[in-house]
């Protein structure tokens, strides 16, 4: 019986194999390489991305993986495509077609008809004499001299090879397209990373009744009824004109108590802290996370373009919208 630590070895073949492999693809990368890239840079159409079986599986991350990127591309099984799919594929489309043989023979079936259309057809094959590499307009080698799998059946270091292919791809694109950490939300607005991007202070801050405001001149007894009607544990301290000028917290509070025997004689303008730091409303909401965490703050005053407060936020606000 083989020992757990036999078994540990085992697995580490496997990535030194495939680590060999990828290394191997990497140098065979050439010209057609950047003629792949540019005509899915320039197609007028969508990328359809098609593969048989363990290719298949490969082809479908690569086309999810190149739609949210910026790259429109969608997977079409080859099988299907045979009977009556391939009619998702139009003029002005580009085709990248995986099969590490290049002789599988559902793409070969349909590659008669992808040549009437006016497509771009770009295949990934292991090997450079096969039909399909023959067929292609582009040809991409993804060649590699071992598979992990010890029988040399099972696909693995070839699939982890034209992942990989894929991934290049992909960035190559989005490095061509300058694409932006806001297009890539655009892409994920249901996942945190989006509601990271795209949540603007307006989108999580207290406004209108639940706004926390108080003016200079009101007595501090009356101030701390508002803060505690209004939970935010904020105060933001206006003149008469409506200008923002100073932001009491619950900490504040908690230090005057320490420091005053007679407090309630006191005003806002009395124990509010100046110059508060503010951010406008159409700020991303992560940059008030920034900046607070840069100041060591818990709360914000939200102002207009004249320095009139419109909004409070604090970061369990933050928290909330998962911001944090």
């Amino acid at each position: 019986m083989n020992s757990p630590d036999q078994y540990v070895q085992w697995g580490k073949d496997v990535f030194t194999i495939e680590a060999h492999a990828l290394q191997e693809v990497a140098a065979g990368l050439d010209a057609h390489f950047g003629q792949a890239v540019a005509s899915i840079l320039n197609c007028q159409g969508r990328l359809v991305v098609t593969g048989m079986g363990k290719s298949g599986h490969v082809g479908r991350k690569i086309a999810a993986t190149l739609a949210s990127t910026g790259t429109p591309a969608f997977f079409v099984h080859p099988a299907e495509a045979g009977h009556g799919d391939l009619g998702m594929i139009v003029d002005g489309d580009v085709v990248l077609a995986l099969s590490n043989s290049g002789e599988s023979e559902e793409i070969l079936a349909i590659i008669p008809a992808i040549k009437r259309k006016n497509v771009v057809l770009i295949c990934i094959t292991g090997k450079t004499q096969s039909r399909m590499a023959q067929h292609a307009d582009i040809h991409i080698c993804a060649h590699v001299s071992q598979e992990a799998c010890p029988l040399g059946l099972a696909p693995t270091s070839s699939t982890t090879a034209v992942l990989a292919l894929g991934d290049a791809l992909a960035v190559a694109l989005l490095r061509a397209r300058q694409f932006t950490p806001e297009d890539f939300a655009l892409s994920h607005p249901a996942g945190s990373l989006g509601k990271r991007l795209l949540l603007t202070v307006a989108d999580v801050m207290h406004s209108g009744h639940d706004l926390p405001l108080v003016y200079h001149d009101t007595p501090l007894r009356q101030a701390i009824i508002t803060m505690s009607e209004k939970g935010l544990g904020m105060l933001l301290v206006a003149d008469q004109s409506g200008k923002l000028q100073g932001l009491f917290t619950d900490g504040d509070l908690r230090r005057l108590f320490q420091t005053h025997d007679q407090p309630n004689n006191l005003i806002m303008a009395d124990v509010m802290a100046p110059n508060p730091k503010t951010i406008t409303a159409n700020r991303l909401a992560t940059e008030a996370l920034k900046l607070m965490q840069s100041n060591k703050v818990n709360g914000l005053a939200v102002v207009d373009d004249e320095q009139k407060p419109i909004g409070a936020l604090n970061m369990h606000d933050l928290l909330q919208a998962r911001i944090v």
